[in-house]
């Protein structure tokens, strides 16, 4: 084999990839921000979810992919373990489209696809027509490549040393453990079968020997997905480890089938005598029944990744997620006690994120007092889980809302929204807080005694308010009214507090920038009292209604 082969092997097979990025990232632009929204609402249903992550993943060309972005979004907690699993199992049909198009042997027309692509590029004014022709042009450029690496092949027909390689692929470990190592290594599956089919096409593997090849490189596809989990939460990488049982099951059962009976025959035979059709169709039919076979097994699969990798204690806490609302049922024959299901789960999920705010009031008082700001790293991530709840609550909420016909509850759903609103209203404060205690201790500010005597009662004025609406009332009446005075009292002691203030600055007790900090803080102690007020008087039109 020349150097000249040499070349056009390493060439074509550039173009190959580059082609196949390029179809990629076309169709990602034209469609790629509505991949998620897509990705995250249809895959609650276990069919639906398999011909969502079989359409994606045929549109943008690559099952790695489509899970490279599912484990981001197990990661970031918006979608769960048992939904990523059907659209992983969809990837694997999905990616099966390339090679069937390379089956389709447009490659003598592949340089005037190019060129028609190319020139839309070039010389289109729309955006979105230029997107279209970076698509058509990585398709012709991806034929061209496939044309240059069999071309390039053909003297290898002649050469002892690679026909004594290939000759061992009849080996299914062999030709498997082959297939998995070259596809891991160029982090493609489509890319590895078109180079397989391109072997194929110049007569240097016959397809018995290379249905282990293909088997083995649906494993190696796996590469991607868990380098990309790699620095990610538990979660995301149980995704990597649904991805590879899921080919590794589907390898086993077919290298069984396949040396037991005629299957590679039949596929032989109803694909013709085109070699490339038949390795696309194996392909095809491997990721095609293996999810039909595994389909019913999805959650088993699911708890098998979480007991290879069981969730730690510790980290239960620090990932964003919903511990009460699991999901909405909004069907119109949920059971009867749905809505009271739905209702209490509201109830356990705000009251934990009134837990964080307070925690966090708390804290950033105590980081002001000690003048450090060492500590406000955990308020600042608690104050990112408060705005996740914020969101996600409202979301669920929401989503009641449109579907409950009993007008007490969507009043009592209304009530709710109102409260998380609020809720993450105090958390802001917190934050700002926070950020004073930033600026003193970079400008070594300090305070006198009577200003750090009076935001230690700040302090214990709202760790006593906290107090009172975290219990459950005997009394709505009262308990409404203890509140109440308590919002009074804060607006009093703001008062009473901005008086001293004004005496401090008068007497030159207080510097200049001590005392904006102070009438900023003065204006957040009081909006606290405010918004958990507001919490308390939604809680109580609850308890009205009944």
């Amino acid at each position: 084999m020349s150097s000249t082969n040499i070349l056009g092997l390493l060439g074509g097979l550039a173009l190959f990839l580059y082609g196949m990025q390029m179809m990629s990232a076309g169709l990602e632009s034209v469609a790629g921000n509505k991949m998620k929204s897509i990705l995250e609402k249809l895959t609650s249903n276990r069919f639906l979810g398999v011909a969502v992550g079989a359409i994606i993943t045929a549109v943008i060309q690559s099952s790695s992919a489509t899970t490279v972005m599912v484990v981001g979004f197990v990661n970031s907690g918006m979608m769960q373990l048992n939904q990523a699993v059907w659209i992983i199992m969809g990837a694997n049909i999905g990616t099966t489209i390339t090679g069937q198009l390379i089956a389709l042997d447009v490659g003598a027309i592949a340089p005037l696809i190019a060129f028609v692509g190319v020139a839309l590029v070039v010389f289109a004014k729309n955006e979105r027509v230029q997107f279209i022709g970076e698509i058509i042009a990585g398709l012709g450029i991806l034929f061209v490549g496939m044309n240059m690496m069999g071309d390039a092949m053909v003297p290898l027909r002649d050469y002892p040393p690679f026909i004594n390689l290939m000759t061992r692929f009849s080996n299914p470990l062999v030709g498997i453990f082959a297939g998995m190592i070259f596809t891991a290594i160029i982090q493609s599956s489509s890319a590895s079968v078109g180079i397989l089919q391109a072997l194929a096409l110049s007569g240097l593997i016959s397809f018995p020997d290379a249905v282990f090849v293909l088997f083995g490189q649906n494993i190696g596809t796996c590469i991607t997905a868990i380098l990309a989990s790699i620095g990610t939460e538990r979660s995301a990488k149980r995704t990597t480890i649904i991805h590879l049982s899921f080919n590794i099951i589907g390898t086993a059962i077919f290298t069984i089938i396949c040396l037991i009976t005629p299957l590679t025959d039949y596929v032989a035979d109803f694909s013709g005598g085109n070699i490339s059709r038949q390795i696309a169709n194996m392909h095809t039919l491997f990721n095609v029944a293996t999810t039909i076979l595994l389909i019913p097994f999805g959650n088993c699969l699911a708890k098998f990744a979480t007991r290879i990798l069981p969730e730690k204690e510790e980290e239960k806490e620090q990932h964003k997620h919903l511990k009460y609302i699991k999901s909405v049922d909004t069907t119109m024959d949920a059971n009867l006690g749905t809505t009271a299901i739905n209702m209490q789960n509201l109830r356990n999920e705000i009251s934990r994120m009134l837990e964080m705010a307070r925690v966090n009031v708390d804290a950033s008082f105590q980081a002001f007092l000690e003048g450090k700001s060492k500590s406000l790293a955990k308020v600042e991530e608690k104050e990112e889980y408060i705005d996740y709840l914020n969101k996600e609550i409202s979301r669920a909420a929401s989503k009641m809302m449109v579907h409950e016909t009993n007008v007490k509850e969507s009043k009592n759903i209304g009530s709710y929204l109102d409260m998380t609103s609020n809720i993450e209203r105090i958390g802001d404060h917190a934050v700002n807080i926070c950020d004073y205690t930033k600026l003193i201790e970079e400008n070594d500010i300090k305070f006198s005694e009577d200003a750090k005597r009076e935001m230690e009662e700040m302090r214990q004025i709202c760790a006593k308010m906290f107090r009172s609406i975290s219990k459950e009332p005997e009394n709505t009446e009262s308990w409404l009214q203890k509140i109440h005075d308590s919002e009074n009292f804060i607006d009093q002691k703001t008062e009473e507090f901005y008086e001293s203030h004004l005496e401090r600055i008068t007497k030159g007790v207080c510097n200049d920038e001590a005392c904006i900090i102070f009438s900023e803080m003065l204006t957040d102690f009081e909006r606290i009292g405010d918004h958990i007020w507001n919490v308390a008087k939604q809680m109580a039109k609850i308890i009205e209604r009944g």
